[in-house]
């Protein structure tokens, strides 16, 4: 067993009230309540993707007495009236994450993205990291939401890595610590509890821990003088919140534990030498663990589903995120609370952190004096003139001119009139995708500045004869707007067809200008292109942003990481 909590000490700091509300709380719980409280449900805005659950939100709550909430997409008018309709039913307050990780845009469909880690890094700025922060807080506390699980403070050690590829706001700890810091004082500015993750630490291989447990193979100095770091100072920082990853840290788990073999290997959310003994103990760490999504291949994978449920909190995490079969879930917990793989200690402890953190947030106080619930008014914040504003500078500070070896730019109406428009796009049905209207937003920005442009079919082989190519096209525009989650280990260009004629043959026929508008290491599969930007978001800004640069009306300010090379000589030249 690891330390236990205080509820006087950091990051909780209650007072003895607040200890009352928690410990009464505890005591008048029956076994399924206290069983419901560690647990988070994933709502949706139609049709569960994950669980085919088909209770009502109401019956839910009374059911399964669930301790908190998250929710996937809706606009932020459907996710304020969602989050009070939670509130209102629940008998406990709930705590009500959301994932924004770069604005307010992760709280709702129609929030406000600032930044990425990447750009952030780019920008050089901490100033667009705290506004990142700061918009993320007051467009999700506007809607409801209580808890912000981001900033990602993943090393990105391996360019291979699309996992945390724009998540990340370093390839190394003191990047990482000075931009997540000033990500978190902005987010401080809003009453919302911060976790940072992903527990023991993402960047250092290429796979996704949806799909393959994830596996960080640093030696013990070698994680001490990197992610050791990093979660020392958020700890000592005051954080609230850490969510383990599904991902082992093998040389570690040893030296913790020398009975352990290759067999014995677990992921974070299942190892308790890695949550209690290291995170807790060690780190003294003395808020709240929850863990990553519950349907991945990092957990689904190390045992059955009916033994790890239960045992994840036996290893030290406090909350479960997410339920496959609600019904069975619930029993896996109880059962394992009834039988002892929770032990009694081991639950109340976890209850302290959950209410803790509720009480800290005076969620108890607020539901008392019918104060919990959000007003429309307050969303006016969202999409507000000062957020624009903040999300223009980080464009202009993040855009990234990571090389322009032929001299291509600038380009103008008057040299570059007629524009062959490749797009380049990912996944479609996803969790997570690109948009749709790109294509349409750029042409429409470039004609409005006086450029013909021509969609290009990548459908096809066909290339057509090249010098009848140069003298209808005076510059190709290449764009990815590659966007995935979870369906690959590893996002790459994926071509329409084979051998397409959207594969950059041109860059010595015509002027070309490659463009992503996400991952920032395209040039492995593009090493041919000579003139190569790196935007990080297709929001409406960015692309008028990227042009007035290709242009020349505005600097490139962003500044690229080695990882942009992704190793390879030829992406230099």
């Amino acid at each position: 067993m690891g330390k236990l909590v205080d509820l006087k000490a950091k990051p909780y700091n209650l007072n003895d009230d607040a200890i009352k509300w928690v410990e009464n709380t505890i005591a008048s719980m029956t076994d399924e309540e206290k069983v419901g409280q560690l647990f988070t449900n994933l709502f949706f805005f139609g049709k569960d993707q994950f669980s085919g659950n088909t209770l009502t939100n109401k019956e839910i709550l009374e059911k399964y007495h669930i301790g908190g909430a998250r929710y996937q997409g809706g606009s932020a008018k459907q996710v304020q009236e969602l989050i009070n309709s939670l509130q209102k039913d629940s008998k406990i307050p709930l705590l009500v994450a959301a994932n924004c990780d770069a604005g307010g845009n992760g709280a709702a469909n129609d929030g406000t993205y600032i930044a990425s880690g990447a750009q952030v890094e780019a920008s050089g700025d901490t100033t667009v990291g705290y506004n990142a922060g700061y918009v993320s807080g007051r467009e999700e506390a506007a809607m409801g939401v209580n808890v912000n699980f981001d900033p990602c403070v993943d090393i990105l050690k391996n360019w291979r890595n699309t996992i945390v590829n724009t998540r990340a706001y370093g390839t190394n700890a003191d990047d990482v610590i000075k931009y997540t810091n000033a990500y978190l004082e902005g987010l401080d500015q809003s009453e919302v509890i911060k976790c940072i993750k992903h527990w023991p630490g993402d960047g250092t291989e290429e796979r996704d821990q949806h799909l393959v447990l994830g596996v960080n193979e640093l030696s013990v100095d070698e994680w001490e003088e990197s992610f050791g770091r990093v979660y020392r100072n958020h700890i000592n920082n005051g954080v609230e919140m850490i969510m383990a990853g599904h991902i082992a840290l093998p040389e570690y788990q040893k030296a913790l534990d020398s009975t352990l073999e290759d067999k014995d290997i677990l992921p974070a959310t299942l190892a308790p030498e890695l949550i209690q003994d290291l995170l807790k103990t060690k780190l003294d760490f003395n808020g709240m663990v929850i863990t990553d999504a519950s349907h991945m291949l990092g957990m689904t994978a190390a045992m059955r589903r009916e033994d790890y449920v239960p045992k994840s909190i036996a290893a030290g995490c406090d909350m479960f995120l997410f339920f496959n079969d609600i019904d069975e879930d619930f029993g896996f917990m109880l059962k394992g609370y009834q039988n002892g793989v929770i032990t009694e200690e081991r639950m109340t402890d976890a209850l302290k952190r959950v209410l803790g953190l509720k009480a800290k947030l005076n969620l108890n106080t607020k539901q008392a004096e019918g104060t919990l619930l959000k007003d429309e008014s307050e969303l006016e914040v969202v999409g507000s003139e000062e957020h624009l504003q903040m999300r223009a500078d980080a464009a202009d500070k993040g855009i990234t001119l990571v090389k322009d070896t032929q001299n291509n730019l600038p380009i103008s109406p008057e040299t570059h009139k007629r524009i062959r428009l490749y797009m380049l796009e990912g996944e479609k049905g996803g969790i997570y995708e690109g948009g749709s209207d790109i294509a349409k937003q750029i042409t429409d920005e470039l004609t409005s500045r006086g450029y013909e442009v021509t969609l290009n079919d990548g459908s096809t082989r066909v290339k057509g004869k090249t010098i009848e190519y140069r003298e209808n096209v005076d510059l190709a525009l290449e764009v990815s707007d590659i966007v995935g989650y979870g369906a690959q280990n590893n996002y790459r260009i994926q071509w329409s067809t084979a051998m397409s004629n959207e594969v950059p043959w041109f860059v010595y026929e015509v002027p070309t200008v490659f463009v992503s508008l996400n991952f920032t290491t395209h040039l492995h599969d593009a090493t041919m292109v000579k003139t190569f930007v790196n935007a990080y978001h297709n929001n409406e800004e960015t692309i008028k942003q990227v042009i007035d640069k290709l242009e020349g009306k505005s600097e490139f300010k962003g500044t690229p990481n080695e990882n942009v090379w992704a190793n390879k000589w030829q992406a230099k030249l």
